[in-house]
């Protein structure tokens, strides 16, 4: 399975983006873009990634909701012909399944428990479970709704890789000396291939400061 970046792309400016889009080429890896609420909701957001042409776009939704909400979100970005797209594997089976049944090419990525949450901050909203404990259980999910695959920290990726066999995709990554505001599980990349993930995201490791020697700083870190 080929390693992709995904470089998320946290702003409202299509500006921005661009410079991003223009600034990450290269061909010695393979990267896609990913858009979050904020630019997705943002006034130019949806026309722009209407727009983009021969790129890989993961549209970061984080579905949570009934299962015929979810299912109806699916189908009215279904002209954006996005790669992939994102729900909150606790928003149950019946929601899972009836998503990847909408999903047509779009590959669905079930979201296990968001990195900015520790044990700590997880039992605050009310689980009981530990993280590893809660992840392992979405994964045995995300496996039985067939979805294409899963978002979990580079920590769980060890265990998690024995359960969920397709795509695995690691978020709060860093490169090595950068620092971390909101994320409580962070690793570097190439710890993060090497744990088994297939895919990592990235952001302000590369979009903060100069873009195009993040490139070269990320490139370096993975040889």
């Amino acid at each position: 399975m080929n390693k992709n970046i995904f470089i998320a792309c946290d702003t409202k400016s299509t500006k921005k983006v661009k410079k991003i889009i223009k600034e990450t080429q290269t061909k010695k890896l393979k990267i896609g873009y990913k858009f979050g609420l904020e630019f997705l909701n943002s006034k130019h957001g949806r026309l722009f990634i209407s727009k983009i042409k021969n790129k890989i776009v993961f549209a970061d939704l984080k579905l949570h909701d009934i299962p015929n909400t979810c299912a109806s979100a699916v189908k009215a970005i279904k002209d954006l012909k996005v790669n992939y797209l994102t729900i909150h594997i606790s928003s149950g089976l019946d929601a899972l399944k009836a998503v990847k049944k909408v999903s047509g090419k779009t590959k669905i990525v079930g979201v296990s428990t968001l990195t900015s949450l520790n044990n700590k901050k997880l039992k605050q909203t009310g689980h009981t479970k530990s993280v590893k404990n809660l992840v392992i259980q979405q994964a045995k999910l995300a496996a039985k709704a067939n979805l294409d695959a899963i978002v979990c920290s580079g920590h769980e990726v060890p265990y998690i890789k024995h359960i969920f066999k397709k795509e695995i995709i690691t978020p709060g990554i860093r490169l090595m000396g950068d620092k971390s505001k909101d994320q409580k599980r962070i690793m570097t990349p190439k710890k993060a291939f090497e744990n088994g993930a297939n895919s990592i995201v990235m952001g302000r490791s590369i979009t903060k400061g100069h873009i195009k020697k993040n490139i070269q700083r990320l490139i370096k870190s993975l040889n």
